[in-house]
């Protein structure tokens, strides 16, 4: 790829695999989207648009992966963009590499942010003078996101091992809570109940209310570019990185529609259990009773810290990557490597302050946060879909070992109809009526990324950024390589 070799890889097939796993994490993205969804379509919606957005998800994965074979490095989508760009390759890497950067931290940002918020919960059930706050909860998300960059700092050996641990949890964690579900409560909904359309959103239109369903699914399969930025760290990268790709998504599909038919069918009160502050922790109380609860609130709470954890792990590559090619400010600061662990540790510490920086305004307006955040997804699947649209456009694209074959440009071309829909879907107001307090800002958010990295292009970066760099010939690569 003309870059010297800086990274161990340590990295075997089922390692990269558990990091897309653990950060799309199916009990992360339920249980922190299931309330919104209860709302937004009800049991229809939850169940059948999660099989319906799965089967988009697995188009998107697919055309990512073939990419991901031809170009596996740690710069993934903002590198394979500017090669396969035609023309202004710069150009096309340099947005591409800012959606990323910013949709990962504000992935980042959002999984702590929900993990310290269900921390809280949980203490208000264990202790009945506890009273949550905004501030608890910004201090709490500071503290996991400190504990977080430490163990990417000193003890990088025990990441990988905990993101394998993870998989285990993900999924014997689902297994318990499903079981719960399944076995305990002595009343369960009726088969028909999946059919169950609710409109709570203040839209009349009930399509409208259907499609902001579909939000809970998407907002869920975020983050399996985690196996493409890992690639430099993967052995048999132009294999396994694709792999892991596509069985992360495969697997979350098939154990989330599991624990999705789970939880709606343990529903007891439906108008009381949306109306609730948590309605799947509503859900657990009330089919489960307080004890077993707070039991399974416990696998939640691990599954979101694990979930933190794997993108705090993804986020310093594309940081590396990024500025590898000089397209951050201190580049020279977060391309550097640890000579003891070989990871880019001052990555690791830019990757963890930028999400600070996001979480902050939740001290003072959970409105605020919520608005700043909103543009992970919108800026992780515009990052996704511009290699994916280039390599549409490309009749001459070179694929690697994993390929789709013929079937590459229909499933590309399904990939990016998929990623327009469901960004659009994104920015549209999602409650009515619309106030200050309810108002979507995510196309502010994003509108504001792009005119800040328009800007900067065009005053400074486009004379000296100009893609990828290459370093040399394979063989003058080669005898850069540290390793």
């Amino acid at each position: 790829m003309g870059y010297p070799r800086k990274l161990t890889r340590r990295f075997r097939a089922f390692d990269n695999f558990a990091i897309s796993f653990t950060i799309i994490n199916i009990i992360s993205g339920i249980f922190s989207a299931f309330g919104f969804g209860m709302g937004a379509g009800g049991p229809r919606i939850l169940v059948f648009g999660w099989i319906g957005v799965s089967v988009m998800v697995l188009f998107v994965g697919a055309a990512m992966a073939e990419i991901a074979s031809a170009y596996p490095t740690s710069g993934a989508l903002y590198f394979s963009a500017g090669k396969l760009a035609k023309r202004h390759r710069g150009a096309w890497s340099w947005y591409t590499g800012w959606l990323n950067f910013v949709g990962q931290v504000g992935g980042t940002a959002a999984t702590n942010y929900a993990a310290a918020t269900f921390i809280q919960a949980y203490l208000a059930m264990q202790l009945p003078s506890y009273e949550a706050s905004e501030q608890r909860t910004v201090g709490i998300a500071a503290v996991i996101l400190l504990l977080q960059a430490l163990a990417n700092t000193y003890t990088v050996q025990l990441v990988a091992l905990v993101n394998r641990i993870s998989v285990w949890w993900l999924l014997i964690g689902m297994v318990v809570i499903v079981s719960s579900l399944v076995v305990i409560p002595s009343h369960h909904q009726p088969a028909s109940f999946l059919t169950h359309f609710v409109n709570n959103t203040g839209f009349s239109n009930g399509m409208y209310a259907a499609m902001l369903g579909l939000l809970v699914t998407s907002w869920t399969f975020t983050g399996f570019d985690g196996s493409f930025h890992m690639s430099e760290e993967t052995v048999k990268a132009t294999v396994n990185a694709p792999k892991g790709i596509m069985r992360a998504i495969a697997c979350s599909a098939i154990t989330g529609l599991i624990l999705m038919l789970a939880l709606v069918y343990a529903i007891r009160d439906y108008a009381a259990t949306a109306s609730s502050s948590a309605p799947p922790v509503q859900v657990l109380i009330d089919a489960l009773g307080m004890g077993t609860a707070k039991l399974l609130l416990l696998i939640v709470i691990g599954a979101m810290l694990f979930c933190g954890l794997a993108n705090m792990t993804s986020n310093p590559r594309q940081i590396f990557a990024f500025s590898r090619d000089g397209a951050m400010p201190g580049s020279r600061w977060w391309h550097s490597v640890s000579s003891r662990t070989r990871t880019p540790v001052k990555a690791v510490w830019l990757a963890a302050a930028c999400p600070m920086v996001l979480i902050v305004p939740g001290w003072w307006s959970h409105t605020a946060f919520t608005a700043i955040v909103s543009v992970n997804v919108v800026g992780l699947f515009l990052a996704y879909g511009v290699p994916i649209f280039l390599r549409l456009r490309l009749d001459d694209f070179e694929p690697g070992p994993w390929n789709l074959g013929r079937y590459g440009k229909p499933v590309a071309g399904v990939a990016v109809t998929w990623i327009v829909i469901s960004s659009l879907l994104f920015m549209l107001p999602q409650v009515s009526p619309i106030t200050a307090g309810s108002f979507n800002y995510a196309p502010i958010a994003l509108g504001v990324v792009l005119l800040i990295a328009t800007v900067w292009w065009f005053a400074t970066a486009r004379r000296r950024f100009h893609g990828p760099v290459s370093y040399g010939s394979p063989d003058e690569v080669a005898a850069m390589d540290l390793i």
